[in-house]
């Protein structure tokens, strides 16, 4: 059987690039594009970076955490990294594709793991129509914003905003208001995965939105369509006894 080859990458701050030090003193390993497997040290932004740079490529990734948040990361540790890879347990990620046409009409697409969000970015509130499938939800919602994410980002922001836990294997999608000012009581919606949607900014001059694909923003926008995109997907690996089902299972019973 032929080894597995390893590649160390690790995000800019001093304990992760100690730990990517440390580990390359230890193992082999070989550039990210020749891996067979990429060990991510830092955070979950970094893990984020991480996953969208090789995801064309399908190389999985396993993430330790040097970083402030670890919820897509394993427990650092050093010893028999080779047997804990052996053991690893995969989790495809499809990402969201988004096509914002901005106000100008220049057309512009991005993928998020995690989530796509529609911003204020004055101290007018944003005015949104919401379509799904091509048929109208919602004729108006003013709001700061709306996230749509996946079930991997629903612990994410989309949970700083109130928004639903979705189980990694629930096929659904979450979409939160931001501080939604009318309908005030609205909570938002759970979707169908394959479902299509469609965000249209009522008078963008006066009310200018911008949208936001995990790190890449489009400023000024008009509409943005947001669907999953089944051609692409991420795989990250988890230790079995922190696997991210039980993880989301908990997190649903934090307080």
């Amino acid at each position: 059987m032929n080894k597995r080859k390893i590649a160390f990458v690790a995000s800019d701050v001093p304990i992760a690039q100690a730990a990517r030090s440390e580990l390359a003193g230890l193992y082999d390993h070989v550039p990210p594009e020749e891996a067979d497997v990429i060990v991510a040290l830092g955070g979950d932004g970094y893990m984020l970076h991480t996953l969208h740079m090789h995801m064309a490529a399908g190389i999985p990734v396993y993430g330790m955490n040097r970083g402030t948040v670890g919820f897509m990361m394993n427990e650092y540790n050093t010893d028999k990294l080779e047997g804990r890879l052996d053991r690893a347990e995969a989790v495809e990620l499809f990402p969201l594709r988004m096509s914002a046409t901005k106000m100008n009409g220049e057309i512009e697409e991005a993928i998020a793991i995690n989530e796509v969000s529609v911003f204020r970015e004055t101290r007018q509130a944003a005015k949104l129509k919401i379509l799904v499938d091509g048929i109208e939800r919602m004729e108006s919602l003013v709001c700061d914003g709306i996230i749509v994410a996946t079930p991997a980002g629903s612990t994410a922001y989309n949970l700083s905003a109130y928004g639903p836990i979705v189980p990694t294997n629930a096929n659904v999608l979450a979409l939160t208001p931001i501080s939604p000012f009318r309908p005030r009581r609205w909570r938002g919606a759970l979707l169908p995965q394959q479902a299509v949607v469609t965000l249209v900014a009522h008078d963008p001059a006066k009310r200018p939105v911008s949208a936001v694909a995990d790190a890449t923003e489009i400023r000024d926008v008009q509409t943005v369509t947001i669907s999953e995109d089944r051609s692409l997907h991420a795989t990250i690996l988890f230790d079995p006894e922190h696997a991210m089902e039980e993880r989301i299972l908990k997190e649903q019973f934090t307080a």
